[in-house]
């Protein structure tokens, strides 16, 4: 039997288990997410992504695979570079200098640059890296440096524009910046700089957080690297840094153009072997749809997997599309522009930095670089590299092993002592919002209640009854009448479900402090009915526990190779 994996005290803990519980060939419902089918070891999402992050022996035998290839000595100049202008880490410095050494291995991770680091989950990959990282050196004797890409090639400003803080009343603040063209823009976020609205936002914080214990500590370090002139990618990589420089979390961006000549020869594959390399892409889609499971990635017929910005390196990027022999349109452009292959390459050899991923190039891109044993991802990231095997197949890279990435639900002292005077644990709080507030007021009520379903069962019940008692005699009288009774019957039921209907809402608003402190902890713990740490981001946990107590706690309840569920009770 699997036992649970030990946490920190104030954790619940486990891991998913070892081997896949059902057989290939045994029938078993299927799933529309392939990440959810993963993490509990379905056998039709493994036949799809081998769980080898759970076994010793292949995560033995991927660390031997990328210890073969070594990081290009322009890299490691550039990684240098860039990360030197980080918070000072000497442990950064150590493990840069542990990358420039043949047989090193690194355990990589990523995210779009979310403001204030977007969502808690930012936080929890990258803790996730550095332990998986630690994990491997421990366990194969070679060293492992954990790497964060910088993803500032993407251009979707409104997923990144925002951060969400959790309050009282009114479920949770969103912080913005004010960017008029966010929605338009398809220029690559590596270039965008924060602009003036960055300082209404850090005042939005200070009104809101600045009483919290820790929040001077943590707003300042905010105020320093998300300045006006700043890029999202900067102020985000120096916040990062700061958070983790004990651990030596090395930074990567693909944006930087001392790497541009670097990305040239993925790009060059991407478009000269574009239909290759769809077609068997397409095929995985297709297996992955018959076995009952969403695509992540829409794979467009004969398209190359990366993006084109015609009007220069900081311009509007856009996906291509046959259009003809040798000449591809720009999908999206306001022109209806085309291109063809051989201007395409040109401007691949003469401005490589024109050219960027997409979330299927981009793996391949890092581990053409990296001597990557392992990458860190969430659910959307499982599932997309489960239609990568036959990309890392046709470009004769192994794929690495892919872990899942820590996951968390934070109860701090505030959500414990409001689930206390509730008498509810955590889970409940998922339970629908008007069936929770029912329980609760007749849960509570000083006279008892009966639940609005009881009630509902019982009256129409014993209605029903009379009705079928009369029916014979009543049809021996008229056989007529056998239309009338089945009106009556319909008429009853509806009555019923009205009278009960408005007893149960009678029930919910009994209790306004109940319903007031039921939001608030689903504001906390469930914010617009999703995860919180799909929602919530650091700064209100930064400014109430101390942001670096915080990133130990997450660090140390980690469980290594475990994408199992935890609380955590600072």
């Amino acid at each position: 039997m699997t036992q649970p994996a030990r946490g920190i005290r104030g954790v619940r803990a486990c891991c998913f288990p070892c081997r896949a519980p059902t057989d290939l060939l045994s029938p078993a419902p299927v799933t529309s997410s392939f990440s959810a089918a993963w993490l509990r070891g379905d056998a039709r999402a493994l036949s799809f992504l081998p769980d080898r992050c759970r076994r010793p022996t292949s995560r033995a035998e991927a660390v031997a695979a990328a210890a073969s290839r070594s990081v290009p000595p322009a890299l490691l100049d550039v990684l240098a570079a860039r990360n030197a202008r980080l918070a000072p880490s000497p442990a950064r410095e150590r493990n840069l200098e542990l990358l420039s050494r043949p047989g090193t291995v690194a355990v990589v991770t990523g995210q779009q640059m979310g403001l204030f680091l977007g969502p808690l989950f930012t936080l929890y990959k990258a803790a996730a890296a550095i332990t998986n990282a630690r994990a491997i050196t421990q366990e194969t004797g070679r060293p492992c440096v954990p790497i964060f890409w910088l993803q500032t090639e993407d251009h979707d400003l409104p997923e990144i524009d925002h951060c969400h803080l959790p309050r009282s009343s009114g479920g949770p603040l969103r912080v913005a910046l004010d960017l008029p063209d966010a929605a338009a823009s398809r220029a690559p976020i590596a270039h965008r700089c924060l602009g003036p609205s960055i300082t209404a936002a850090l005042t939005t914080l200070r009104a809101e957080l600045g009483a919290e214990p820790h929040a001077e500590e943590f707003l300042s370090l905010l105020e320093r690297a998300y300045r006006p002139d700043a890029t999202l990618a900067e102020a985000f990589a120096e916040v990062l840094s700061t958070l983790f420089a004990e651990e030596g979390l090395v930074f990567l961006d693909p944006r930087d153009p001392r790497l541009a000549a670097l990305t040239a020869p993925v790009h060059h594959r991407s478009i000269e072997e574009a239909a290759a390399i769809s077609t068997a892409l397409a095929s995985r889609a297709d297996a992955l749809a018959s076995a009952g499971f969403a695509v992540q990635v829409h794979i467009r017929p004969g398209s190359p997997l990366g993006f084109y910005s015609p009007d220069g390196a900081e311009g509007a990027r856009y996906r291509l599309d046959p259009a003809g022999p040798d000449t591809w349109s720009l999908v999206g452009h306001p022109d209806g522009r085309s291109v063809t292959t051989a201007e395409l390459l040109g401007w691949l050899e003469r401005e490589p930095l024109r050219f960027t991923t997409s979330a299927l190039l981009r793996p391949l891109l890092q581990d053409t670089w990296l001597p990557t044993a392992a990458y860190v991802g969430g659910p959307g990231e499982l599932a997309y590299f489960a239609q990568l095997e036959p990309l890392y197949a046709h470009a004769g890279l192994p794929m690495p092993l892919v872990v899942p990435r820590a996951r968390f639900r934070v109860l701090d002292d505030r959500a414990r002592r409001w689930l206390g005077k509730l008498g509810l644990t955590a889970d409940e709080l998922s339970t629908p919002r008007e069936e929770l507030l029912t329980r609760l007021a007749a849960r509570d009520a000083t006279q008892a209640l009966e639940a609005p379903e009881a009630l509902e069962a019982r009256l129409f019940g014993a209605l029903a009854s009379e009705l079928d008692r009369l029916e014979d005699p009543l049809l021996a009288l008229d056989a007529n009448l056998k239309d009338a009774l089945q009106r009556t019957r319909g008429t009853v039921r509806v009555a019923v479900s009205r009278l009960t209907g408005r007893y149960a809402r009678a029930l919910a608003r009994r209790d306004g402090t109940t319903a007031e402190r039921v939001d608030r902890l689903r504001t906390f713990l469930t914010p617009n009915d999703e995860p919180q740490e799909r929602v919530l981001g650091l700064p209100y946990y930064a400014s109430r526990i101390g942001m670096r107590a915080f990133t130990k706690q997450v660090l140390d309840a980690c469980v290594p190779f475990s994408g199992a569920l935890q609380d955590l009770t600072p």
